[in-house]
C-alpha cells in the first residue's frame, strides 16, 4: 500500500482557471470564481447578487468576518452595504447598518436623517395611493386589477423591508389568479420573501404549488424552483435531497436568480452536499459526468478540483482544498451553519473509502495521507468503528488497522445449509399434501354438517 499523492492543485492554478465568458470587464468580473482559497474579494462577491440579498449578504459578512482579524473586510462590506441601501428605499436596513459603521468610515457614512425622512414621506404617499387604487378595484370587482393591486402592495412592502406584510400581500393575490402564469408569479414572489425571512417551510410549500402547474413552467423558472427547493433542503439538513436539487438545476439559470442565489453558489452547495452524502458511483454519474452541472463547476474550479481529487482518492489534496475554502464558506449566509457538519461527513467518507480495499492499514502512512497525527487519526477511527461505519479493529501497539472482513467460506456454507433445509421442508409439505389428496382426507367446502 502506498501513501496518497501530494495536493495536485495550487492557488496559482485556481487563479489561472478563471472562467471568462464575455468581452466586457463587467462580464469577466461576474464570472470570476469568487469562492477560492484566498481571502474573499468583497467587491467581486457582491457583484454576483442584486436587491435585498446583496445587502443582507454584505451585512452578514461584516458581522461574521471577525472585526479583530479582518477589520478592513468588515469596513469594506459595511461601506458597500451602506451605498447599496441608499440606492433603494429601505430605511429599516439603513438604521441597522449605520450603528455598525459607528463613524469608522468618516462623515459621509453616518446617519442621514434627511434621507430617512424623505424615504418615509414618499412611502406614506405611495401607500395612500396604492390603497385608493385597490379600493377602486374592489368596488369594480375586476379580478385582474385586484390581483395587480395586491401585487403592487407586495412589491411596496418588500422594497421597504416589511417582509411579513409583503408575504401576506403576495399570498392574497392567489384568490384572484385567473391563469397558470399568475399562479407561478404568486409562488415565485412568496418564495423570494420566504427565503429572505428564513421561513423555509413556506418555500417548500410554494415550490410544490408551482410545480403542480407544469404547463406554465419554462426552463428558467424550473431552474429557479430547483434552487429554492435545494436551499430549503439545505436549511433542513437534508443534504442528499439538497444535492439532488442543485444537481438538477439547468444551465438556463444563469444570472436570472441573482436576487437569491448565484451560479457559483449552485456549484458550491451542490458539490459539497454531494461529496458528503453520495456514494462513489453516484458521485461519478450524477456529479462528475453531469454535463449540465459541469457548467456550474467551471465557475468554481477549486470545487471541481476537490471533487475530482476525492473521487481519485487524492484525499490529502482534497482536504487541503477544503481547508483553504473553509474561511470563505463560513461567511456564506446559507451555508455557514452547515460547514462543520458537511466537512465532518466528507472527512469520515474519505477515511472509510481509504480503508475499504485493504486487509490492514499502517496508521502512520494513513495519518500522513490525511495530514494529521496518529493519535488524532486513532480517535477518528475509534468513533467510526463504534458507530459501525468501519468494520475493523485497531492494534494500538503496532499502530495498524485490521479489517474485519466477513468469512466468505463460512457464509457460503451457511447459505447452502439454509437452502437445503428450506428445500427439505417444502418437499415434505408437498408429499404430505399429495398423500392427503390420494386418501381423500381433504375437506371439501360446504361438506361440514352443523
Amino acid at each position: 500500500m502506498q501513501g496518497e499523492d501530494e495536493p495536485s492543485g495550487s492557488a496559482t492554478m485556481v487563479e489561472d482557471e478563471i472562467h471568462a465568458n464575455g468581452t466586457t470587464s463587467d462580464d469577466h468580473n461576474r464570472n470570476r470564481p469568487i469562492i477560492t482559497g484566498e481571502q474573499l474579494d468583497i467587491e467581486a462577491y457582491a457583484s454576483l447578487y442584486s436587491g435585498r440579498t446583496k445587502i443582507t449578504r454584505l451585512i452578514f459578512i461584516a458581522d461574521h468576518c471577525g472585526a479583530e482579524t479582518n477589520h478592513t473586510m468588515q469596513l469594506e462590506a459595511l461601506r458597500m452595504a451602506y451605498d447599496e441601501i441608499k440606492k433603494g428605499e429601505n430605511a429599516l436596513l439603513f438604521r441597522e447598518v449605520v450603528p455598525k459603521i459607528d463613524g469608522r468610515l468618516g462623515p459621509n457614512y453616518g446617519m442621514d436623517a434627511a434621507w430617512c425622512e424623505m424615504v418615509e414621506r414618499r412611502a406614506e404617499q405611495r401607500k395612500d395611493k396604492l390603497e385608493n387604487e385597490l379600493n377602486a378595484y374592489r368596488t369594480n370587482l375586476i379580478k385582474e386589477s385586484i390581483r395587480m393591486g395586491y401585487n403592487d402592495f407586495g412589491d411596496f412592502y418588500y422594497a421597504h423591508g416589511a417582509l411579513g406584510d409583503a408575504f401576506k400581500s403576495y399570498v392574497r393575490t392567489r384568490d384572484y389568479c385567473t391563469t397558470s402564469k399568475h399562479i407561478i408569479h404568486m409562488c415565485m414572489s412568496a418564495i423570494l420573501v420566504s427565503i429572505e425571512m428564513g421561513q423555509f417551510t413556506h418555500v417548500t410549500s410554494y415550490v410544490s404549488k408551482a410545480e403542480q402547474t407544469p404547463e406554465a413552467l419554462d426552463a428558467i423558472t424550473s431552474a429557479k424552483l430547483r434552487c429554492a427547493a435545494g436551499l430549503a433542503h439545505l436549511e433542513a439538513k437534508k443534504y442528499k435531497l439538497a444535492a439532488r436539487k442543485f444537481l438538477e438545476t439547468g444551465p438556463e439559470l444563469g444570472n436570472h436568480y441573482n436576487e437569491v442565489i448565484a451560479p457559483q453558489d449552485v456549484a458550491t452547495y451542490g458539490g459539497l452536499c454531494a461529496l458528503a452524502t453520495f456514494d462513489r458511483s453516484e458521485l461519478k454519474s450524477k456529479v462528475i459526468d453531469n454535463v449540465n452541472f459541469r457548467n456550474f463547476l467551471e465557475l468554481v474550479p477549486v470545487v471541481r478540483e476537490l471533487i475530482n481529487d476525492f473521487y481519485s482518492s487524492h484525499y490529502a489534496s482534497c482536504l487541503d482544498y477544503l481547508g483553504n475554502l473553509k474561511p470563505n464558506l463560513l461567511l456564506d449566509i446559507h451555508l455557514h451553519d452547515h460547514v462543520e457538519t458537511l466537512y465532518d461527513q466528507i472527512r469520515h467518507k474519505a477515511l472509510i473509502q481509504y480503508t475499504l480495499p485493504f486487509v490492514s492499514v499502517d496508521l502512520h502512512m494513513m495519518a500522513n495521507a490525511f495530514k494529521t497525527s496518529v493519535a488524532g487519526l486513532e480517535k477518528e477511527l475509534e468513533t467510526l468503528i463504534t458507530n459501525n461505519q468501519i468494520q475493523a479493529r485497531i492494534d494500538s501497539h503496532n499502530k495498524i488497522l485490521y479489517a474485519r472482513h466477513a468469512d466468505q467460506r463460512n457464509a457460503t456454507f451457511q447459505r447452502v445449509l439454509q437452502s437445503g433445509s428450506e428445500f427439505d421442508r417444502e418437499v415434505r409439505s408437498m408429499l404430505l399434501r399429495a398423500n392427503l389428496i390420494k386418501h381423500d382426507y381433504n375437506q371439501r367446502g360446504g361438506s361440514r354438517k352443523i
